[in-house]
């Protein structure tokens, strides 16, 4: 069947579980119905790679043969939690801190889940900047792959740069399109916030 065989719908599901090594999982029905295949490809097309257990997914969604598909996300909202950081070493960074820091263009350079962390690098900086698993998963990530485009809030904690929010590319561009820090004054507030920590 292709796309225009059934109708569309709209859908806010929760994410019941996703394997990207497997390369799908599911979301729950809002309507009670049977659960949501959500595809790999269908993730990748909005820019990640993974989708963390229990995030928010707005997506459009059809009948298949197969049963009900996400054939585009919309949206990804992380895993409700505490108002409070992923990882004590951000722990004297407020949420509303780090939501006012500058986003940052970044590749991962390698991510391990099974350690439950890695590394990405800044574009044009050489220093590497750690990524943990619970701050990803704060940020509604459940993994990343080596290569991937991300857009990084960092601090500079107790053993170096630090990633205090990770968001996928197309994410961060829709965010910058608002009022945000450049240049030399991001850099400065970079430095300024990540000094309180």
């Amino acid at each position: 069947m292709s796309v225009g065989d059934e109708q569309l719908r709209e859908i806010v599901g929760v994410v019941k579980w996703f394997d990207g090594s497997k390369g799908f999982g599911f979301l729950t029905d809002p309507d009670g119905g049977s659960d949501i295949l959500l595809h790999s490809n269908v993730l990748r097309n909005f820019g990640q790679s993974s989708v963390a257990e229990g995030a928010k997914v707005r997506a459009m969604v059809q009948n298949t043969a197969r049963g009900v598909q996400a054939v585009e996300v919309l949206e990804i909202d992380a895993p409700a939690s505490e108002p409070m950081p992923a990882i004590a070493d951000l722990c004297s960074a407020t949420p509303e801190e780090v939501a006012r820091l500058p986003l940052l263009p970044a590749r991962v350079k390698w991510f391990d889940k099974a350690k439950g962390f890695g590394f990405a690098n800044i574009f044009e900086q050489k220093a590497d900047v750690f990524l943990h698993v619970e701050v990803l998963r704060h940020s509604g990530f459940s993994d990343l792959t080596v290569g991937e485009a991300i857009a990084l809030r960092v601090v500079d904690g107790r053993r170096g740069l630090m990633a205090a929010q990770v968001l996928s590319w197309e994410r961060a561009a829709m965010e910058a399109k608002g009022p945000q820090l450049g240049g030399a004054a991001a850099l400065a507030k970079l430095r300024l916030v990540a000094g309180a920590v």
